[in-house]
């Protein structure tokens, strides 16, 4: 297994993700842009340069990413932090290395399946004996394709559990043969109103529904955990939300969860440069 996929975190002993204890692979690249998005590094499917100014020693101790920088993308404010220009920036990676105070941070990390794997591997003693064990997220991991379906064979071929966090936006027959070796997959049904989807993930809610309602003809008997996160102006209503539990009372295996609104990634943005979609 030579190809690479795009990691940008991996977390272990998570409680939250799946059954039992997990460890959890962040992959990178998302199709949607949700405005409450709190992993805003996990959007694009290309490594970004993440700059922490807390961290900056200031420029009249340090000015080394500047001098690394030959796109002339950093420049310094009055305070004597350093900002990095992005519309200049090309994501050279040079100021990472330069920086004493570790300031700047390479956002997306490519790994084999086998790397993966070992990783993953170095957890299970918290999960042979239970139901945990490895899930993908992201971003969106089925943006990786072939690379996440080889990853999850080989995690089934070692007796992981495994399980998957999906917003659902993805050619069908990637979901069909990724749901072939999953044990539990973690399904988000945001809205059902299409015209509120669109506004605020940035694409309709069509190609989710279609794909749940495939998932749950094929798989009946796979496990599916619905959530929906409950977002002020979106679909914190009584009539939003009562909508999508009626939608899924027929559905086989399936659980609900409703997940609470969360500020906690907006540091994040302003790391990378961005603007939090819902600052207001």
């Amino acid at each position: 297994m030579g190809k690479k996929g795009l990691v940008f975190n991996i977390q272990h002993y998570s409680l939250h993700d799946g059954p039992g204890i997990r460890t959890i692979i962040f992959f990178k690249g998302c199709s949607l842009r949700c405005r409450w998005c709190c992993n805003p590094e996990s959007q694009n499917h290309y490594p970004e340069i993440s700059y922490d100014e807390k961290r900056c020693l200031g420029n009249e101790i340090c000015s080394e990413c500047q001098k690394a920088c030959e796109n002339n993308a950093i420049m310094f404010s009055s305070e004597g932090k350093a900002i990095i220009q992005r519309d200049k920036c090309s994501n050279c990676m040079k100021c990472i290395a330069e920086c004493p105070a570790k300031a700047y941070k390479k956002e997306g990390i490519e790994y084999t399946a086998d790397e993966l794997l070992d990783i993953v591997e170095q957890d299970s003693i918290f999960y042979r004996g239970g139901n945990g064990g490895l899930t993908v997220s992201g971003g969106e991991p089925l943006i990786h394709g072939q690379f996440l379906i080889d990853l999850l064979k080989a995690a089934k071929k070692l007796r992981l559990s495994t399980a998957m966090e999906t917003c659902g936006y993805a050619d069908y027959s990637i979901l069909k043969q990724t749901a072939e070796y999953l044990d539990t997959i973690l399904f988000d049904i945001k809205s059902l109103d299409n015209f509120k989807h669109i506004i605020y993930t940035g694409k309709s809610n069509q190609v989710i529904l279609n794909n749940f309602e495939s998932l749950c003809n094929d798989f009946p008997h796979l496990h599916k955990h619905v959530r929906t996160p409950v977002i002020p102006g979106f679909n914190n209503s009584i009539e939003d939300l009562q909508k999508i539990e009626d939608y899924l009372k027929d559905k086989p295996a399936v659980t609900y969860e409703k997940l609470s609104y969360h500020r906690f990634g907006v540091g994040k943005y302003k790391t990378l440069g961005r603007e939090y979609p819902m600052d207001d």
